[in-house]
């Protein structure tokens, strides 16, 4: 039997539903269906993939091995066909780009607009993502370059210098420490937070820093946006944390108060990242450099 994309992507269903039973359900394809692909495949490959139990399967080791070449396989696929439309549609190339929210609102609407000036045939593919989802994305070859903040995620990627930018700490305008100038992480802890959603690296390195002192953030809430998060903070429903030049504007317009947040993690990097520069499409290089020298 040869490796097919319908096994690998049964293969992929099976693990992420837990059962053999769901995944069929999933695909619209009878279980028994299902099993005879899964046990075809495994004796292809002269492997164990799952592990069987009354509860459902799980992936023997191989078997996770498999789930990430195969999730790697089908992207690549899918791209034959996301290539081959744009080529009939008159676009000669297609970079995929994942970024966090930060490089999103400060940077990369000005310079993708200034590159696709310059290449006006190429099409430029957003997303917005967290770091490490980024940094996931960009190992398994869903996205061709990713701009994350510089930290630990456990991907082994070429990184290139991008942006910095500063953490500053934003009140309502009648919160207590809306007369002060500047303030220590410490002594932010006493009061509640708007926070942005769970595994941005902001809300980590927050995690992080409260550890580090032995204390907890009293997370009020949680929002997927910096406009949320100014517009809560402005109701008066806790303070946040936001890049500078992110919270310009909006200490423009709302009632909120900015401050500088004293710590030296509040001065962050920005990166580039992706699995080989050397590797990447010629568009995909060309919108790394552009963004390289700006």
């Amino acid at each position: 039997m040869h490796l097919d994309p319908l096994s690998l992507r049964l293969f992929i269903a099976v693990i992420e539903e837990g059962t053999i039973a769901q995944a069929a359900q999933r695909c619209h394809i009878a279980a028994s269906a299902v099993s005879k692909r899964l046990s075809e495949l495994e004796d292809s490959l002269q492997t164990s993939l799952l592990e069987r139990t009354n509860k459902g399967v799980a992936p023997t080791a191989a078997g996770i091995e498999l789930l990430q070449l195969a999730r790697s396989a089908l992207n690549e696929l899918e791209q034959v066909n996301v290539r081959m439309r744009d080529f009939a549609s008159g676009l000669r190339d297609h970079v995929r780009v994942f970024a966090n929210i930060s490089a999103i609102t400060q940077f990369l609407p000005r310079e993708i607009s200034t590159f696709l000036a310059s290449y006006p045939q190429v099409q430029v593919h957003l997303e917005e993502k967290i770091s490490a989802h980024v940094t996931q994305a960009v190992a398994e070859n869903a996205a061709d370059i990713g701009i994350i903040a510089r930290g630990l995620y456990g991907q082994a990627l070429e990184k290139f210098p991008y942006h910095s930018d500063e953490l500053i700490v934003i009140t309502p305008s009648q919160h207590p420490l809306s007369q002060r100038q500047q303030v220590t992480f410490a002594e932010l802890l006493d009061y509640d937070f708007v926070g942005l959603h769970t595994g941005s690296a902001i809300n980590m390195q927050l995690q992080k820093a409260a550890s580090a002192l032995e204390r907890q953030i009293k997370l009020r809430m949680q929002v997927t946006s910096f406009d949320a998060l100014c517009l809560m903070v402005e109701a008066g429903l806790g303070i946040g944390i936001l890049p500078k030049a992110v919270a310009r504007p909006y200490r423009a317009t709302l009632g909120i108060h900015g401050l500088e947040l004293k710590e030296p993690w509040a001065a962050r990097e920005l990166l580039i990242c992706v699995r080989s520069y050397q590797a990447l499409p010629r568009a995909a290089r060309l919108l790394v450099d552009h963004l390289r020298q700006l």
